[in-house]
């Protein structure tokens, strides 16, 4: 990927289900039976007659100190909060240096991704429990509460082992006083069931019960300007404003682990027995459950971890007709090369070349590990500003996929603290990188070639708008048809129709991909 601001995680996911399969027995060692509360659910294991588990020990019978698992998602949360971290790259080397495996492992990952999903959700609620402005709460207090809430409200944690166990997080890393405040704050939130909070909170964004998207941001907890754009997304691209509570929902799910078998390279034997395949790119298979980096085709580069409209993407710009030659590929925003990887296998099996451009030098780098497990001399890694190539390589390439540099809100599923990061000026000062990548892109294709101009956002500005942009200056580019080739590729896939092709978290299970075809006349 070619440029700044990117803030996507394309493959890969954040393990939230083995977290969720996790947390019973560990909070049983707290002092709570499995029969706390979980999702959707609250009430579960309640007492019978309506009356909620409160947490009433004295003083000296409190939690002083965090277990180890909460710690770390704490920690988390303070390097993603302080450093602009991502979650993702954080967690993994924490969980190593301190040992924590299993079940806690799962308990931690769920609780730190979780808690930065529901962030805004959470937030409300402290809000009304606390009665103070979020300004007014030391930071790392506010992100002990709400792991609290988290806790409380959407894992399978009982109610007293929660507030004491968050209590105690709180006077090991805040201090004594911010434990009695957290105590308080947690009792109140405790006080209704998820249900009831969403409904509270609904009521206090949109009193007047008119502002949908108002009541939308708060309780499926993203920033309101992303909630427009996803709503304004959906209607330029034939579907239903409707929808847009059911987007949302989904943006929240962790995404499963999606494994792709680049073709050529990938034995049946390298992936697991469990594997199971794809809904529609034939190279992909969902992995239940487990590590994929523990795995050997993983580590030695014939399987790949990528989103499933990832791989579909590629797959057509691979697929689409093609007259003449067909041997020079071009990935023109290479980093950090689960495309190219995908790409460069396709390749190989026509007798072809690709080249991997990356304008950073440490994400060349990663695209060199994506593809060590391709024929020798397959693929050329290069490092260099991808708005410059089509000046100096015109007319070269007969296929170039243009996966720009985006806001990611189709991707929110793998790094859930982008939503809280992005700002509407990133889309203005986005738009004329992927104008100029797009428009590079072009003059490196040859007449007759293909371009492929791909992104992980629906955003309308980083999708119709770029591609209008461009071919309205060119009259040399006409656009082909998307949807017909990837209807090839999975017949059952339900499409707009339209020439471009938008994939959707809530209708097929992917992150939000946007492909455009287009093709210079020869």
């Amino acid at each position: 990927m070619s440029g700044a601001g990117s803030g996507r995680g394309r493959s890969g996911s954040d393990g939230g289900s083995s977290g969720r399969r996790a947390h019973g027995n560990r909070d049983e060692r707290a002092g709570g039976s499995r029969s706390g509360r979980e999702g959707g659910r609250p009430d579960r294991g309640r007492p019978r007659g309506g009356e909620r588990q409160r947490t009433a020990s004295a003083p000296s019978e409190r939690r002083r100190s965090g277990d180890p698992a909460r710690l770390v998602a704490f920690d988390v949360l303070r390097e993603v909060d302080g450093s602009d971290a991502y979650a993702n790259l954080v967690l993994p080397p924490l969980l190593r240096e301190r040992r924590i495996t299993g079940r806690d492992a799962g308990f931690a990952t769920e609780l730190a991704y979780g808690t930065l999903r529901m962030r805004g959700r959470y937030d409300a609620i402290i809000e009304q429990c606390s009665q103070r402005e979020l300004t007014a709460i030391e930071p790392a207090v506010l992100d002990i509460l709400r792991l609290g809430i988290h806790q409380l409200l959407a894992m399978r944690v009982p109610p007293h082992a929660a507030v004491s166990e968050t209590v105690g997080l709180a006077r090991q890393r805040t201090g004594a006083g911010s434990g009695q405040f957290v105590n308080a704050v947690l009792r109140r939130a405790s006080e209704h069931s998820l249900d009831e909070w969403l409904e509270l909170i609904a009521a206090a964004a949109d009193p007047a019960g008119t502002d949908t998207e108002a009541r939308l941001a708060v309780v499926e907890s993203h920033p309101g300007w992303i909630v427009r754009g996803l709503r304004g997304a959906l209607v330029a691209n034939g579907r239903d404003a409707r929808e847009l509570e059911g987007l949302l929902a989904a943006q929240n799910e962790a995404p499963r682990v999606t494994l792709v078998a680049r073709p050529g390279i990938t034995d049946q034997a390298d992936l697991p027995d469990d594997a199971i395949p794809g809904r529609w790119a034939p190279t992909a298979h969902v992995l239940p459950a487990g590590d994929p980096g523990a795995l050997r085709a993983v580590r030695e580069g014939r399987v790949g971890v990528q989103d499933e409209g990832s791989q579909l993407v590629a797959l057509a710009l691979a697929a689409a007709p093609l007259d003449g030659t067909d041997a020079r590929w071009l990935d023109l925003c290479a980093g950090p090369g689960g495309k190219s990887a995908l790409l460069g296998a396709l390749a190989a099996q026509r007798g072809g070349h690709l080249v991997a451009n990356e304008v950073a030098a440490h994400r060349a780098e990663l695209v060199r590990r994506a593809v060590v497990g391709l024929p020798e001399g397959t693929v050329e890694v290069r490092h260099g500003d991808g708005r410059e190539l089509g000046a100096f390589e015109p007319g070269q390439y007969d296929r170039v996929l243009v996966d720009a540099p985006c806001t990611g809100l189709g991707a929110l599923r793998r790094r859930p603290e982008s939503r809280w990061r992005r700002q509407p000026a990133d889309l203005a000062g986005l738009g004329p990188l992927q104008r100029e990548l797009l428009t590079s892109a072009l003059d490196a294709v040859r007449p007759g070639g293909l371009v492929a101009f791909v992104t992980c956002s629906p955003h309308i500005a980083e999708t119709h708008l770029v591609v209008e942009d461009v071919l309205r200056g060119r009259q040399d580019v006409e656009v082909v048809d998307a949807s017909a080739v990837v209807h090839g590729i999975a017949p059952e896939i339900p499409l707009a129709e339209r020439a471009d092709v938008q994939l959707w978290p809530h209708v097929h299970g992917t992150d939000a991909m946007f492909l455009a075809l287009l093709r210079r006349r020869a």
